[in-house]
């Protein structure tokens, strides 16, 4: 076994990859760039080393020289499924805890794969075959095949690239933007396409190889709560497969691995169509340890990374000799990103942080670190295991519940809504399923508690401390004919009134149009109990400035006190106004110049965030002033990057 690894990664998988060896005894390196400087996998490492990229093959390789490095795990993204660096590390000898080059190489180039597996006996699904097709080409398989069609981008994964075309005039769009996507996340803008499985479910299956032509499958993993091609929970076994089922699929898997000479732990993934379960397709393999691995390490019981060690080092068939599955595990992803918005990216601070204790939980955050946009939005991964999907399901809400992130948007809302969803509890699955049912997932109306404990926390603020309290000084205090009423103008969503008067130990609340309630309120910390008509609510509070962050029940919320002038500034905006950026990111492409005449629905800029790009249209007929939005710019959240002025 090796005596010191470098981990070639960052964020939770890199924290996750360390914690196997320490327990294992091995010395951990880590490599960081600058804006990573302060990251959790820096300080988890027994030594860290800046680096310039994470894509640089050039930096992680004199960074395991500089180390005394044998081997480099890794992870998944950046380096992980790269051919010239698993060569590389063969080259400079460094063993890559990972399957050949060659085999990279068969199973990354998403064509040629297919017709790898195709040889093997292995079903895929009709589409292109020919390398490196022209738009002209695309457009003729498209004919071919017929819509709708999935575009894919032959190199990587994760679902970047990807587009859904259903319609013969939005093809030659979806092909531009899907070769802007693939070049900026892999360097390769080659695309295929495949017949779009209707209501697909997407199901993977895990399986190990050692350097001796052993080969073995430990079942699987149900993906299909995506969106945007982008996987949100994954869960094993699968709700869907019969014991028959689930073993042709993972015999299918051995024999695409072995295909490729496999060595070390990789993922086959399917697509099922839900009506059709006994008619599966290969879709891809990845030549890498999963996201989702954990799900699959609790229900068989474990540790992927210790095995892709052992394999790595030679040993032979070091799994155990009995892989039997034991209850059902789910995982879910927490992204930065806002649900309501499109799943737009978010970013910012983490002002407080409170992980589940009850699971187990691969983060690569800490409260103050930072969130920006160069990296992927992925924050962490809640996983719970239990008896059965019932019992795993209640234990994985109840997670969700305790955990609490306040300083940026994030998912968790959200996933608590999906999971229980009437079809989500009855394994109704599809990877379109988010799609069609994300805007009665997101639609909830605010909390009316969620204001009156902001109302709360700015009279506990206003309330003034000390021995000697001069009674005029408390807000709401006694006044000639009774108490006043304190008023606040709050906006999360839509600005309302809210009142309070007397003290937070024992005042009323008025929220809107509502009328007003008894209200007790206490501060601890960053805790805060809040008890309204008799309901007692615990919450977590931070400020940034203007804004109170408040969460529970796994839910944040940003709350402001609007000014005077922010309601004039608003009123004014609705005429037409500025085009802001709807996340942090980069300007990639500018569409007009000042003054330049547009219509309402026209793009005028995109933006790009953690590989992912959002057009920006004109909020009216007008004419572009004051155009600040530059190609390369990077710009924050709300920037405005340009003025529409209306023509009337």
């Amino acid at each position: 076994m090796f005596t010191t690894v470098l981990v070639a990664n960052r964020g939770e998988i890199a924290v996750r990859v360390v914690r196997t060896l320490r327990d294992l005894g091995i010395r951990s390196v880590t490599v960081y760039t600058d804006p990573d400087a302060a990251a959790p996998h820096v300080t988890a490492a027994d030594v860290a080393v800046r680096i310039g990229s994470y894509l640089s093959i050039d930096d992680v390789l004199d960074a395991a020289r500089a180390t005394g490095a044998e081997a480099i795990h890794p992870g998944y993204g950046f380096l992980s499924e790269n051919t010239a660096f698993a060569a590389a590390c063969a080259d400079a000898g460094v063993v890559f805890v990972g399957p050949p080059a060659s085999a990279i190489e068969a199973m990354g180039d998403k064509i040629r794969a297919k017709q790898t597996v195709a040889k093997a006996g292995v079903p895929v699904v009709p589409g292109s075959d020919g390398a490196g097709l022209s738009d002209a080409e695309l457009a003729a398989a498209v004919a071919d095949i017929g819509f709708p069609v999935l575009l894919k981008p032959s190199a990587g994964g994760g679902g970047k690239g990807m587009h859904e075309v259903h319609r013969a005039e939005d093809l030659d769009a979806a092909i531009a933007t899907a070769r802007r996507e693939a070049k900026s996340s892999f360097g390769d803008d080659t695309l295929l396409v495949e017949r779009l499985v209707t209501t697909p479910r997407h199901i993977e299956i895990q399986v190990l190889a050692d350097t001796h032509g052993n080969a073995v499958h430990l079942g699987e993993r149900e993906c299909s709560l995506q969106r945007r091609h982008q996987k949100i929970v994954e869960e094993a076994p699968s709700p869907l497969l019969t014991p028959e089922q689930r073993e042709a699929m993972g015999a299918a898997a051995v024999e695409a691995a072995k295909s490729v000479g496999y060595a070390g732990a990789g993922t086959v993934e399917f697509i099922v169509g839900a009506d059709r379960p006994d008619e599966f397709f290969f879709m891809e393999m990845n030549t890498r340890l999963q996201v989702e691995h954990p799900v699959t390490e609790e229900v068989y019981g474990v540790d992927l990374v210790e095995l892709q060690l052992r394999v790595a080092a030679g040993e032979e068939a070091p799994w155990p000799a009995v892989l039997e599955p034991h209850g059902h595990a789910i995982e879910v992803r927490v992204y930065a990103e806002d649900p309501a918005a499109g799943f737009l990216p978010t970013g910012g601070r983490i002002l407080a942080l409170d992980l589940p204790r009850t699971v187990r939980v691969d983060a690569g955050i800490v409260a103050g670190g930072t969130v920006g946009s160069d990296y992927d939005p992925m924050l962490a991964k809640v996983i719970a295991h239990g008896r059965d999907r019932a019992e795993a399901l209640r234990r994985l809400d109840a997670a969700l519940r305790d955990t609490v992130l306040l300083g940026l948007g994030t998912n968790i809302g959200f996933l608590r809504t999906m999971l229980a969803a009437p079809d989500v509890v009855a394994g109704r699955l599809d990877t379109g399923l988010v799609g069609r049912r994300v805007d009665d997932w997101v639609a909830a109306e605010l909390p009316e508690d969620v204001l009156s404990a902001a109302a709360a926390h700015r009279l506990l603020a206003l309330e003034p401390t000390g021995p000697v309290v001069d009674p005029f000084d408390v807000p709401g205090a006694w006044r000639v004919g009774g108490p006043a009423w304190t008023a606040f103008r709050l906006t999360v969503d839509e600005p309302v009134t809210v009142k309070v008067r007397g003290r937070a130990a024992d005042a009323e609340v008025a929220v809107g149009d509502s009328p007003a309630m008894p209200m007790r309120a206490r501060r601890i910390g960053d805790r805060m109990a809040v008890t309204v008509a008799d309901t007692t609510r615990h919450y977590m509070v931070a400020e940034d400035g203007p804004t109170l962050w408040i969460g529970r029940d796994g839910q944040a919320w940003a709350v402001r006190e609007q000014e005077t002038a922010d309601v004039a500034a608003a009123a004014h905006a609705s005429d037409g106004g500025p085009v802001t950026s709807p996340m942090p990111g980069t300007v990639t492409i500018v569409d007009v110049t000042d003054g330049e005449r547009v219509t309402a629905g026209q793009r005028v800029a995109v933006v790009e965030a953690m590989k992912m790009e959002h057009a920006l249209t004109a909020p009216v007929d007008g004419i572009v002033r004051e155009l600040r939005a530059r190609a390369g710019a990077t710009v924050a959240r709300g920037a405005t990057l340009m003025i529409v002025e209306a023509e009337n």
